[in-house]
């Protein structure tokens, strides 16, 4: 008589085979309604500080209207208030406008650098002190710009360049240690670190065979950047300087420290002038009146409207872009 196979039966249910059921069970609808509560936590935050940023400028708002932002007084005399945000838009535009113009190019190299020119030994270190710009306070860089950089600029570089460029408005009038140029150069300080991070890490991300391709078909370093990287990383580049835009336009206390807090709207970047957000930062806690408080309020709607269009541009950019033109 032969002996018969032994049965397999079904595997013991232990505890532990249970509880991991369970938890597995369990945790993929709770991972599925934190990530929704943290999604709807970050929507409330912002449509709860734009509610109040809005309704805090009501007052301003209905004695002004769109006015207020073609209006370039600002006396906050308690017998003669009247309110514009004029200059403040106008020195917000022209420092970030001029800090990406500066920024973004050197970034570019900077990335470029990091990314396909320099030793790997040395790249961790450079990468390290670039982002290093990043995480120093703003106030400390906006000191750094009363002692150091005002001066500098005051002493040298302003009439270096009024004497070759005196004929161009931009650089025309008397050096000052405080206007736009310092706070433009600041913010081109600020501005860097976080655009080329942005491009670098875009750099990264373009195939090893279409370089390989380039250099195989006879181009230069040079000319593999051209016609491979560069086109490639379009659209990345674009929303990295958007996002280096986004933090230009909303830096006050820096800014605050080195462009003079004037009211005035002039050609020259050496005369003293005022931005959006350096107005609310420095003016905020002093308000004397109600209707102070609230066109500070209306100045901080206008910022925020200004940041939203830039970020969500960024967004769209980067999203639609595509690399085209590769090896054309």
């Amino acid at each position: 008589m032969s002996a018969s196979a032994p049965t397999v039966g079904p595997p013991r249910r232990t505890f532990n085979t249970v509880r991991r059921n369970t938890v597995d069970r369990i945790g993929d609808p709770a991972l599925r309604i934190l990530a929704a509560l943290a999604s709807v936590v970050a929507v409330a935050t912002i449509l709860l500080l734009a509610y109040k940023v809005f309704q805090g400028s009501s007052q301003s708002f209905d004695k002004y209207g769109f006015g207020f932002v073609t209006s370039k007084v600002w006396n906050p005399n308690p017998v003669a208030e009247d309110y514009g945000a004029a200059s403040f838009i106008y020195g917000t535009v022209i420092s970030s406008f001029f800090a990406i113009l500066l920024a973004a190019p050197l970034s570019i190299a900077i990335a470029l650098y990091l990314t396909e020119l320099a030793p790997r030994r040395i790249r961790r270190p450079v990468r390290t002190l670039v982002e290093l710009l990043a995480a120093i306070p703003s106030v400390i860089i906006g000191l750094w710009g009363i002692i150091v950089l005002a001066p500098a600029l005051e002493n040298h570089i302003e009439p270096f360049l009024h004497s070759v460029l005196g004929w161009i408005p931009l650089f025309g009038g008397t050096p000052s240690p405080f206007g736009l140029l310092p706070a433009i150069v600041v913010l081109t300080i600020m501005a860097t670190p976080i655009i080329s991070a942005v491009t670098r890490e875009v750099f990264e991300t373009v195939p090893g065979d279409l370089k390989e391709a380039a250099y195989a078909m006879g181009a230069t370093r040079w000319e593999m950047v051209r016609m491979v990287v560069l086109p490639y990383a379009r659209s990345g580049i674009v929303g990295a300087t958007i996002l280096g835009l986004a933090r230009a336009l909303g830096e006050a206390i820096a800014v605050t420290q080195v462009i003079g807090s004037a009211v005035s709207i002039k050609a020259s970047l050496f005369q003293p002038a005022d931005t959006l957000a350096s107005r609310v930062a420095s003016q905020f806690q002093g308000a004397g009146t109600p209707l102070e408080t609230s066109s500070l309020f209306y100045l901080s709607a206008i910022l925020l409207v200004i940041a939203l269009i830039v970020n969500v541009a960024a967004r769209l950019i980067v999203r639609r872009g595509t690399p085209a033109g590769v090896m054309n």
